[in-house]
This record gives C-alpha cells, structure tokens and sequence, in this order.
C-alpha cells in the first residue's frame, strides 16, 4: 500500500468534473482511494482527514491523492484524463479565455452561468447583471441578503437572477445544470425547486406536451428573506412570451405573506397559471395532471413497473433521498418516516451531488434495518449519474426490504428510462415515474406492516 500526492500548478478544472474523475480513478482495480480537486482550504482538510500527507498548495492549484498498490496506474490514467480536457477539438477555441465575469460578457452572450464555489459566486453574479445579463446561480452557500441584494440589483437592470442553488433551467430549449431532455411546447415552469421542475416536466413529457422554458429562481425566492423576488420578474417574462400558453409555478413550502403577495401577481397575468406549491394540500402530480386538463389534453396512467419484495418483517419507512422537493413531498404524503435528503448543503460540502455519485445513499440503504419499507428517487438527464441503477440495484437486491423508487426522467434522457426502471424492477424495487405515487405506494406497505 503507498500514497501518492502532487500538486499541478495553476491547472483549473470544475468541480463536477473533477469529483466524476476521482471517482473514475477510485475505481480503478489496484486504488482504493483517489482525491482530485482544486486544493481549496476544504479539500485540503478532507485530505488531510484521510491521512494524507499534503505539500504546500494554493487554492489556484490541481491536488491529486491517491493510496493503493498501484498508484501509478491511477497516475497515468488522471494525465490521459486532464490531457482530454485540455485538448482543443475541431471548431473549438485556442486563445486566452476571458479571466472574468465582465470580460467574458464583452465578448458577447445571452446568459451567464456561475459555478464557483459560494463564497465567490456573489461577485461573479453581480458582474453579470452589472453587465446586463440574466444569471443562472449553480452555485449554493450564498447568505440570504446577498441573495435579496442580487435579486433586486437584477430588478433594477431588467434582468433575471435563477438561484443561487438553481440545479436546473432549460432556457429557449438548452438545460442547464441536472436538465432532462424535454420535447418542445406551450407550458412555463417557474420553479423555486430543481427536482420539483423535473418532476412536472417529465410527466408533462411522458403525456406528450413539452416546454418553452423551465425558469428555477432557486429554492429561497419564496423565503420572507428574499420575498419572491425572481419568480415575479419570471413570470412576467413567460406572461409576455408568444410560446408560452399555460405556467406552472412550483415551489417547496413558501412563506405565506410571500406567497400571498406572488399569487396577487398571478391574478393579473393574461397567461394561466397552475400552482404546485407544496404544504398547501397540492402534490407535484396533481399539478402535472391539472396542467393537462388546462391545456385540454388527456392525463394518463403514469409509468410504474412493479418488482417488490415485501419484506414480511415489521419495520421503519425510510426516505432515502437526493432531491430536496422530492424528499418534502414524500414526507408529507407519508405523514410518518425518516426522510433525508442527500442532496442538502450539509452532505454536497466537499463531495458531489448524489445525484452524481450515489456513495452515501448506497451507505443509507446498506444501514437499513430489516423488514424497512424504503422508498428513495432516481433523478435522470444530463449532468445526473450516466447508469444510477447500476450501482443502486446490487444494494437493493441485497437488502432484506421493500424498496420504492421514484424514477424522474423522460424516455429520451441518456441513460434509458427504460431499461433504468427494468433493472431496478428486476432487483426487486416497485418503481413509479411519479414520486407522490411512490410515496402512497410506499406508506400503504408501510401501513399494512404496521397493522
């Protein structure tokens, strides 16, 4: 066993890209641990935690870690990967990028994506609207008041701030961020939730009516901190746009007075608007199924392939989650349960998304104890996990429980929504593509244990 630690100087890499590599090299035969990331203070202590002795570094810099019997493989396989994204393809830019928000935006764009970590994002994001561009904040950790500052910054421009925290958009028909592939239509997302606009926008897809644009403003804009700020400026732009015949507005549970004051909004829009904000008795379901009736088109009998298990043996209902609106509306469908959700701050600090590494769920479900009904999501699209259910199906199969899936996703999405849900299935999992489905279903083999 040896440890291998360097430092590459002045090479910068996303964060997203960067955890999916170590994770590539950690799964290399002969490599038990591989750490690369930018050698901020954060990753610098997690390394540290793992043992690893660290030369001097500066947050600019690449750090790479690795243990194992054959590091050096691990080695040679991070240069061909580094040398992949360094080289410039046919078409693609070879000059000096823009070394700033503003300079960046002289060059011309529509939009600005901020991807930084938090600490940063409010500068760059305020660059961009000073710039008169809208800004899509990927980037979480940002204080509520820099948030409301921002937002109304952006008001003043004219401009539309989605975020921070905003894990999806879909903007003339491009995804930014975790972003399934949507056929094209009437209906307007306004979402002050990422995997809530997910879950609308596949139903919608899976009855055959697609989107003009999927607007995420980021799950705080309905907080009395930040008053609602963005999903009023982006409902007035979908109000105004010719492609857009019917909005949904989606939302985990909002402030009341701010909801209040967002609903007074809606009332003078021409456009019709369906509400799925949640704690309000609506489920993101139902909305999907009243945005259909709105637009006259039939509602469906939604997707589902059941395998379970019953597990015969009185247990706990527990919510294994990586979606934060889909964890709260399970939640308070089942009225009873642990729910977590792994997506939240408290887990992503220093790690990826477990919507693209699945290591703590699959920790989660390991430490279930028998005869538990658990009930968990698998959100598909880009930037998501290229084959969840290639990890996640082996630790089903393994558990003695009744396991519950709710599995976000369009049949055109790259990892095959089909065959995902087959796989599961055939692991013993009772999958539903609608997650307040799955939580009755769920809740029912719970209640029934119970009796």
């Amino acid at each position: 066993m040896s440890d291998a630690v360097f430092v590459r100087k002045g090479v910068y890499h996303d964060s997203v890209t960067l955890m999916r590599m170590s994770r590539a090299l950690s799964e290399l035969p002969g490599t038990e641990v591989a750490v690369v990331a930018m050698a901020t203070e954060l990753n610098l202590g997690l390394a540290r935690d793992l043992g690893f002795e660290l030369p001097a570094a500066d947050p600019g810099d690449l750090l790479v870690a690795l243990r194992g019997p054959d590091t050096a493989t691990a080695a040679q396989e991070l240069d061909r990967h580094l040398a992949a994204l360094s080289a410039a393809g046919p078409g693609q830019e070879t000059e000096q990028p823009p070394l700033t928000t503003r300079s960046a935006a002289r060059r011309g764009g529509d939009l600005a994506l901020v991807s930084v970590p938090g600490e940063h994002a409010f500068a760059e994001a305020m660059d961009a609207i000073e710039s008169g561009l809208p800004v899509m904040i990927f980037s979480d950790g940002m204080p509520a008041e820099r948030e409301r500052l921002l937002k109304e910054r952006a008001d003043e421009r004219g401009v539309l701030v989605m975020g921070p925290d905003c894990g999806t958009a879909v903007v003339g028909g491009v995804g930014l961020g975790f972003a399934n592939v949507l056929r094209p239509g009437p209906v307007g997302l306004v979402a002050a939730s990422g995997t809530g606009a997910q879950q609308v926008s596949c139903l919608l897809d899976q009855a055959g009516v697609g989107v003009s644009h999927v607007l995420g403003v980021g799950g705080r804009d309905l907080s009395a901190e930040v008053g609602g700020l963005s999903t009023v400026r982006a409902l007035r732009m979908l109000d105004e746009d010719p492609a857009t015949e019917l909005i949904v507005l989606v939302s985990k549970p909002p402030d009341p007075e701010v909801a209040g004051r967002v609903r007074k909004v809606v009332e003078s829009l021409r456009t019709p608007v369906v509400e799925a904000l949640l704690g309000s008795g609506a489920d993101l379901t139902a909305a999907a199924e009243d945005a259909l009736r709105a637009l006259g088109r039939p509602v469906p009998d939604w997707l589902s392939w059941d395998g379970s298990r019953p597990a015969g043996v009185r247990g706990p209902l527990v919510g294994i989650y990586s979606g934060g609106t889909l964890c709260s509306e399970a939640a308070l469908i089942a009225g009873t349960g642990e729910f977590t959700d792994y997506g939240d701050d408290a887990y992503t600090r220093g790690r990826a998304h477990p919507m693209i590494d699945p290591t703590l769920r699959l920790e989660a479900l390991r430490e279930t104890p028998p005869g538990a009904v658990v009930l968990l999501d698998v959100v598909l699209g880009h930037a998501a996990d290229p084959d969840p259910a290639a990890a996640l199906a082996p630790a089903i199969a393994a558990r003695h429980a009744t396991v519950v899936v709710a599995l976000i996703g369009t049949e055109a999405d790259p990892q095959d929504l089909r065959r995902q849900a087959e796989t599961l299935r055939d692991a013993g999992a009772a999958v539903f593509t609608s997650n307040a489905r799955a939580a009755r279903h769920a809740a029912s083999i719970h209640r029934g244990n119970q009796s």
